[in-house]
């Protein structure tokens, strides 16, 4: 790999959807793009691995075809309460499921193919001195650019240096993430609770079974191990019980992530453009955080060569077009998110919800709308 040159057109800070994706994008517009990802690849994240139909026509654009990878084409969704309630709904738009394995490892391949120039390292600082940025690593010095952009996911070390304001406050959650072998429909994606939190499930490429629940980590503590509180917590869902029970797991142990937060965050910060969960995450109870991540990738790449190609005058103006397209993109996803899940947070009020949604079932493909977007245009 070829570091003698530090300066760059785009430094991008985090290999994750959102990070490869805007690296391949920016590559076929011939912009000179360093990506910086302190993790290696193929490897397992905690993630829902179900993503929205939404994002297929800018996955077609980065020639990243999913389907040639064995991802499942889902259509149906089941929510059930915490008292086992269950409602069952065609999902308007669909998605597919596929691992994070895969899918970053196609992303990262893709990138490199189309000439981005990636360097496992880590950032440790990110200063923005007379129209430039300066990006300090940790093993490979510092490198220059003109535009950053951030994709480095939920919190980390560089929010704190940034002074953002969702690094002040607590962050609750914990989230833990399986694979399983066992029988589960691969058009269906089930969004089960439990006190306190719930349970994604879908099936992924290789034909294992996707789990993955996030909870209140106080709760959690409670509990000497994964294992007790999934007994005691999770399998008074009966759903989950049995998917638990009749399955096998594929993971020598469970994947997790704490400190993770919901609350708002800016798009923009300190001339960063973020991306992904840098910018902003969606409640899992919603279902849509990788499409997010991806789309995010296309609205701030497009500006980027648009702000390159000196269609936008300045960065000033650069920096507000993403902000204002951000905000229009995802701002209410993000409200209503809050809204089902403070909703599914009180299981009276959930139990109340879902026999209201039952008498109208029509009403469900409408929320649903409200937290995934329409399939996307390509420039």
């Amino acid at each position: 790999m070829e570091l003698s040159e530090s300066y760059y057109d785009v430094i991008i800070i985090g290999g994750g959807l959102a990070g490869l994706s805007a690296a391949i994008h920016l590559r076929k517009h011939d912009l000179k793009v360093l990506l910086i990802e302190k993790n290696s690849y193929p490897r397992h994240k905690v993630c829902g691995e179900y993503i929205s139909n939404e994002v297929l026509p800018y996955l077609k654009f980065l020639d990243i075809d999913v389907f040639a990878m064995g991802a499942k084409k889902i259509k149906r969704l089941d929510i059930s309460t915490t008292n086992n309630k269950l409602i069952t709904a065609h999902l308007p738009l669909g998605g597919f499921g596929i691992s994070r394995y895969t899918l970053d490892q196609a992303l990262y391949n893709k990138a490199i193919e189309n000439g981005a120039l990636p360097v496992q390292d880590t950032v440790i600082e990110v200063q923005f001195l007379k129209d430039d940025f300066k990006v300090e690593t940790k093993a490979n010095g510092h490198f220059v650019s003109k535009i950053v952009i951030g994709a480095y996911g939920k919190r980390t070390h560089l929010d704190v240096k940034l002074n953002r304001n969702f690094i002040k406050n607590k962050s609750p959650y914990l989230a833990v993430k399986t694979h399983v072998k066992g029988d589960f429909p691969e058009d269906l994606v089930a969004l089960h609770n439990f006190e306190g939190g719930y349970c994604g499930v879908s099936k992924v490429e290789d034909e294992s079974i996707n789990l993955c629940y996030i909870t209140d980590f106080e709760a959690f503590k409670k509990y000497k191990d994964i294992d007790e509180f999934q007994r005691k917590v999770l399998f008074k869902n009966r759903y989950l019980k049995s998917i638990f029970e009749n399955s096998v797991p594929v993971f020598e142990a469970p994947l997790t992530i704490s400190q993770i937060s919901f609350e708002q965050k800016q798009p923009v910060q300190e001339h960063i453009m973020m991306c992904g969960d840098a910018a902003g995450m969606i409640h899992p109870l919603c279902g849509n955080g990788m499409s997010m991540a991806i789309r995010s990738a296309q609205i701030a790449s497009e500006r980027v060569v648009d702000f390159v190609q000196e269609k936008i005058g300045s960065r000033d103006m650069l920096e507000k077009s993403y902000e204002t397209t951000w905000n229009q993109t995802f701002r209410n996803r993000l409200k209503v998110g809050h809204v089902v899940a403070n909703l599914f947070d009180n299981t009276i009020l959930a139990n109340l919800s879902l026999v209201a949604l039952k008498t109208m079932p029509s009403l469900v493909p409408q929320i649903i709308k409200m937290t995934h977007g329409k399939p996307i245009i390509i420039k």
